[in-house]
C-alpha cells in the first residue's frame, strides 16, 4: 500500500471527501485501478475512523465515474488496497463497464443535440421577432401621419 498524506477522517464531511481522501491515501483509488470485490471492508479494517455513511456513496462515485469504467472494461484482473492482484475481471463484468459508458456517452450526446436545438430554437424566434419589428416599423412608416 502506497500511503500518502493521510486525511484526518475529522476533515472528511461529504462523500466527494471521502472520495478525495481515498485517492490521495491508495494508489489503487487515484490510478483508478479495478477494485477488489469487498474492498470496502479491506478499507474499514485498515481505516475503522472512516465513515461507513459516506464511505458506500463515496465507492459509488468512483466505481461509476468515467476513468473508472474505462479501466475496468480492458482489465484482466481486480486489485487490493494495498495494489497486489486480487480476483480476475469477468468479460461480463467487463461488457457491463462498457456498455455503462456507452449509455453515458448517448445520453451525454442526446443532451446536447437537445441543447443545441433549444438554442437553435431560440435564435430563430429572435429572428422572427426582428423581422416582426421590422415590419411593423415599415407599415408605420408608410401609413403613419406625415
Amino acid at each position: 500500500m502506497e500511503e500518502k498524506n493521510a486525511p484526518d477522517s475529522a476533515e472528511i464531511q461529504t462523500s466527494k471527501d471521502m472520495l478525495k481522501a481515498l485517492r490521495q491515501e491508495f494508489a489503487v483509488f487515484g490510478d483508478f485501478k479495478p477494485l477488489a470485490i469487498g474492498i470496502d471492508k479491506q478499507l474499514m479494517a485498515l481505516r475503522p475512523d472512516f465513515s461507513k455513511k459516506l464511505l458506500r456513496p463515496a465507492m459509488g462515485l468512483h466505481t461509476r465515474s468515467i476513468p473508472y469504467l474505462k479501466s475496468l472494461q480492458s482489465a484482466e484482473v481486480r486489485f487490493n488496497l494495498d495494489g497486489s492482484p486480487a480476483d480476475p475481471v469477468s468479460p461480463a463484468q467487463r461488457e457491463l463497464a462498457s456498455q455503462t459508458l456507452r449509455e453515458h456517452f448517448k445520453a451525454r450526446a442526446d443532451k446536447h443535440k437537445a441543447e443545441k436545438a433549444q438554442q437553435a430554437a431560440a435564435a430563430a424566434a429572435v429572428a422572427a421577432e426582428q423581422e416582426r419589428l421590422r415590419k411593423l416599423t415599415e407599415l408605420a412608416e408608410k401609413f403613419g401621419r406625415k
